[in-house]
């Protein structure tokens, strides 16, 4: 009887054994699934955001030079009109990312800094220019140099940024949504990001 019941217990053991084994089997090839959809679907992510932006300004140009030891003054003028189109854009291709399965964590490590391009039109209008002071290279890269400082102080006076960072939050917001919706921790230099509002606090770290 006593070897009867050791047998019916030991029966017990091994079922119950081997459907822990494979609950186990289960839970890992569900979790190796889960970190290779996840790593997936951080590459799709990753696309360039843009925003872009026009810009017109007139410039009045003006330069002198004293000639024969300030026996004659030359001088040079010009009326310029820009039109400016902007742009700033984030490549996301090069976010850094790292996925940790043991906690079923995603960490954003690293975010690429917002790329400015402008690319002006410029024409001029009005030139005027003595023979002994006519203009030169040296004049059209002060000019463009000119410019370009300008364009890009009205820039970051201007919305354009503010709304570069609101697409990137948005573009953000959807590797929460999809390691929410897998019930996998999303955070940014170690701080867990718990609700889609969290993304506001990035503009400060931008």
């Amino acid at each position: 009887m006593r070897n009867i019941f050791f047998g019916i217990v030991l029966c017990l053991f091994i079922v119950f054994g081997l459907r822990y084994c494979e609950h186990q089997k289960d839970t890992r090839e569900q979790l190796t699934e889960s970190t290779a959809l996840i790593q997936k679907q951080l590459r799709n992510v990753g696309k360039l955001v843009v925003t872009e932006g026009s810009y017109s300004q007139v410039f009045s140009y003006k330069d002198s030079k004293s000639l024969l030891m300030g026996l004659v003054d030359t001088q040079k003028k010009a009326l310029v009109i820009v039109n400016a189109e902007a742009s700033i854009s984030y490549d996301l291709s090069k976010i850094e990312t790292t996925v940790d399965p043991e906690t079923k964590t995603v960490t954003i490590v690293k975010i690429p800094e917002p790329e400015l391009k402008i690319n002006p039109d410029i024409d001029f209008y009005d030139v005027q220019a003595d023979y002994l002071n006519p203009f030169d290279g040296e004049d059209y890269n002060k000019i463009k140099n000119r410019i370009n400082a300008s364009l890009r102080k009205k820039i970051e006076a201007s919305g354009l940024k503010s709304n570069a960072e609101n697409r990137l939050i948005s573009e953000l917001q959807k590797i929460y949504i999809l390691t929410n919706s897998m019930g996998w921790t999303l955070q940014y230099n170690e701080n867990p990001i718990t609700t889609e509002g969290d993304f506001e606090s990035f503009k400060k770290q931008l």
